[in-house]
Formats: C-alpha cells, sequence, structure tokens
C-alpha cells in the first residue's frame, strides 16, 4: 500500500458481517478470522479504489495456485460484480494479509483453461461458488494474485 503511506487510512468494507471479520482479523494479527467457518481460509485484500484512489479493503475466501493466491468475485451470484473486483481489474496492484503476513501481489483475471481449473479448485474450497454461478448471467470472474518483490 505504498501510495497511501499510512495503513490506517485503509477504508473497510461498509457490509457490518465484513466489516467486523476484518477487524476481528487485523486485530488478532490473522489468529481470528484466516479460518472462517469450520475451516475456510480468508484473506484481506486492500486495493486502490478506481475512482476514488482511497485503499479499500475487504475479506474473502482463498484458494493457493503453486506461489499465487485465488480469489472469487461472486458477490453471492449476483448480477453485477463487486466493487473489490472492478478496483483490483483496473488497479491490480494491491496487498494481502493472509494470517499474520502480509503480501504485495499483482493481480489478472484468469481466462480460459486457467479459469476452469481454478473455479473447480475453488469450488472444492466453497461449493457455493457453483450455486452462485447458477443465480447470475454474468461470468464470475477468478482472480489470480501473483506475490511480487
Amino acid at each position: 500500500m505504498s501510495d497511501s503511506g499510512d495503513p490506517r487510512q485503509v477504508v473497510d468494507s461498509p457490509t457490518g458481517w465484513v466489516a467486523d471479520h476484518i477487524r476481528q482479523y487485523v486485530e488478532s494479527d490473522g489468529e481470528a478470522g484466516h479460518e472462517w467457518r469450520e475451516g475456510v481460509p480468508t484473506l484481506l485484500l486492500s486495493v486502490k479504489g478506481r475512482k476514488s484512489g482511497v485503499w479499500r479493503r475487504t475479506a474473502l475466501i482463498y484458494g493457493r495456485d503453486g506461489e499465487n493466491y485465488v480469489i472469487v468475485a461472486s458477490k453471492g451470484g449476483a448480477e453485477t460484480h463487486p466493487m473489490w473486483f472492478l478496483n483490483v481489474r483496473d488497479n491490480p496492484d494491491a496487498e494481502i494479509q493472509v494470517g499474520s503476513e502480509k503480501v504485495a501481489v499483482r493481480a489478472h483475471v484468469a481466462e480460459g483453461e486457467e479459469r476452469a481449473r481454478l473455479w473447480d479448485a475453488m469450488a472444492v474450497i466453497w461449493p457455493d461458488y457453483n450455486n452462485y454461478q447458477t443465480k447470475t448471467s454474468r461470468q464470475i470472474p477468478v482472480v489470480v494474485l501473483e506475490p511480487v518483490g
């Protein structure tokens, strides 16, 4: 988050339960919150807003693909993309916190075979992704976060 300087200037998700999850995650340095609902792994994604330039943070389920982290822009099967996805699509340099570790990452949207393979892997971690896809006409994006530096 080098552009923002002070990390306290990150704005957390306005969704109540997500903000509570983030607060718990940050206050415990990842000890509480990294595992959510029977051991589902979560990370915190901080990304610069595409319009505001303000750094925003949300909690997301993740998987791994080698050294990379994988997240899904499901928004519960809504017809619109989540705001974090629009931000990371336009500003791919971001930061994640996984447990106590903070990692600078560069994001790309998986396409074709890569997307299909990663979608299947993420649906093992969170089977509801398949249900979410049936609720929407949009193809739910799968985002790969590659550690940098």
